[in-house]
């Protein structure tokens, strides 16, 4: 908590540095000034801001496997929204996302290619259920590391990322 408070206060000043004094601290300036090193790991992965708050609390706890159970629990909740759907996990995403009749469209199915990413998708959406968000909900002794959550924050983000490009907000 002291760290965030930390890297909070930086920015601050850095902001109050920036608006009191114009020919100082143009927008690079202040990029370089707010260090990698001050930047939480979410920031420098570019994990998606929509997630929920407790999918960062695990996380800066150190609680990465629960952190990223709970980000592909929200994805599931956004496809079933999207979808309006009562169906769970692998057998949500194998529906909703199926190359000939998909309820959610990522793509127009214009031709092959649209289709074969359509499809493509719908192999990435079920498969991170099944191989990243499955064995954090039934063992009980999941345990990842920070690089080995990051990824999966990152691939979470870029599925949720790929809903809104096709307009699903």
């Amino acid at each position: 908590m002291a760290k965030s408070l930390d890297r909070f206060e930086t920015i601050v000043r850095l902001a109050i540095e920036f608006s009191d004094n114009p020919e100082r601290g143009e927008p690079d300036e202040v990029k370089e000034a707010v260090s990698e090193q001050q930047l939480h790991p979410f920031d420098k992965r570019n994990i998606h801001p929509g997630l929920p708050k407790k999918v960062r609390t695990f996380f800066d706890n150190g609680h990465y496997a629960e952190s990223t159970f709970e980000a592909f629990k929200f994805l599931d909740k956004v496809v079933q929204k999207f979808a309006n759907s009562n169906k769970t996990g692998e057998r949500l995403m194998m529906e909703v996302f199926n190359e000939t009749s998909p309820t959610l469209k990522l793509t127009p199915l214009s031709n092959q290619s649209e289709q074969d990413e359509q499809r493509g998708f719908r192999f990435l959406f079920s498969g991170g259920v099944i191989a990243i968000r499955n064995p954090r909900g039934h063992e009980v002794d999941q345990i990842d590391d920070v690089d080995t959550c990051l990824d999966h924050l990152a691939f979470v983000s870029l599925l949720i990322r790929r809903l809104e490009q096709a307009g699903y907000k």
